[in-house]
């Protein structure tokens, strides 16, 4: 069988050869890291290609009968690719990790270390680095570059592939503090909200009740949250006396928006963590129940991105022991270890959106179980 020989990039090169003229690592740690990192974007390409083929063939029919053009689709790919890439990073990271320290062992080159009085504490070492690298990378791309390639990625599937419905019913929000805005229906293709209600409160009693059928977005207005006011009614209740006015429109400057009023299917990923935490915060004083996507979204990131030390020390000690059988038994441990971590972290994230467990818990209980598991995993390896 033809070996497959795994090049290591030539920025990866330059790199540790910076590292060998400062000193900062040494040659063992250079190596391990060259190849950890090697292995790693060579599995990213590798799989996502698959996934990039599996994909089109999958949604080139609805695209088609959508009429999306070239164009788009290029577009949606090229998004496609980095989005997936850092979502399933720790999956690579796993696989990356247990494909080349088995092979590592089984070369015989771990036993090689440990006889020259390397210990796995310090055998880690070059594993921790390479595992910080990826977490940095991961959690800056996932908080603030990919996010914004997300807009058009989630824009294109919403209109060509899954075809959301874009329209909300009975939205509330306080638009400013003791006033409270209410839309029976709104529909976001058109910027338009139909039963509008807005009641003014000072000191818990209502002074002010607006009642309008419709209220529409201006979007060619340069004034920000310009709101046109059609068939409307205001009640004044002014003591023991009410002074009523109606017409047939007016405009007016709510302080709202159509993206505060409905939220679309992946919204959450289009927005970088500063613009999530913004977001959060602005719709928890506004009263918006609806929230707790964002907020998983929000402490996921880091989450899934700290928990490349976890399973680069978990992987580590699967596959630092030379086995008779190859890779085989740790690979398949390391895959079924990967697909439960994912599992755990989807039902954890079901649980803070429907069970109202908080999201910081719910996000960072997967990756307290899985320290457990590498505690144990790190006993049972080969001193």
């Amino acid at each position: 069988m033809r070996r497959i020989k795994l090049h290591t990039p030539q920025w990866l090169n330059r790199f540790n050869d910076w590292l060998s003229e400062h000193n900062l690592l040494s040659r063992l740690d250079r190596y391990i890291i060259g190849k950890f990192l090697g292995t790693y974007f060579f599995s990213i390409a590798l799989i996502i290609s698959i996934a990039v083929v599996f994909d089109i063939s999958e949604h080139i029919d609805k695209m088609l009968s959508n009429n999306a053009p070239a164009a788009e689709i290029t577009k949606y790919y090229i998004n496609f690719v980095p989005y997936y890439s850092n979502l399933f990073s720790q999956l690579f990271v796993f696989i990356s990790v247990i494909f080349f320290t088995t092979k590592l062992a089984e070369n015989s080159e771990i036993i090689a270390m440990m006889s020259t009085g390397v210990s796995f504490q310090r055998l880690m070492k070059p594993y921790m680095i390479s595992a910080g690298i990826i977490c940095l990378l991961t959690f800056v791309l996932g908080a603030y570059i990919i996010p914004k390639g997300n807009i058009q990625r989630v824009k294109f599937e919403n209109t060509y592939i899954k075809r959301v419905t874009n329209y909300t019913s009975n939205v509330q929000l306080e638009v400013d503090t003791g006033v409270i805005a209410y839309i029976s229906r709104y529909e976001n293709a058109v910027k338009t909200g139909y039963d509008f209600t807005l009641d003014k409160f000072v000191n818990k009693r209502l002074v002010s009740h607006l009642h309008a059928a419709i209220i529409q977005y201006d979007s060619l207005s340069e004034t920000p949250c310009h709101w046109i006011i059609k068939n409307y009614q205001i009640r004044d209740l002014q003591g023991m006396r009410e002074v009523i006015t109606s017409g047939a429109r007016i405009d007016s400057v709510i302080n709202m928006e159509p993206q505060d009023l409905i939220i679309t299917k992946s919204q959450q990923q289009t927005l970088t963590s500063p613009e999530l935490r913004q977001y959060i915060e602005r719709q928890k004083q506004r009263g918006f129940a609806n929230i707790q996507l964002f907020e998983v979204e929000y402490w996921q990131r880091g989450a899934s991105s700290f928990v490349s030390f976890i399973l680069t020390a978990i992987g580590l000690a699967l596959s630092a022991k030379k086995r008779k059988n190859g890779m085989g038994i740790s690979l398949g441990v390391g895959l079924v270890l990967s697909f439960a971590y994912i599992m755990f972290q989807t039902i954890a994230s079901t649980f803070a959106i429907n069970a109202n467990m908080p999201p910081i818990i719910a996000v960072w209980i997967p990756n307290i179980v899985f320290v457990f598991i590498a505690l144990y995993c790190y006993k049972k390896a080969p001193k």
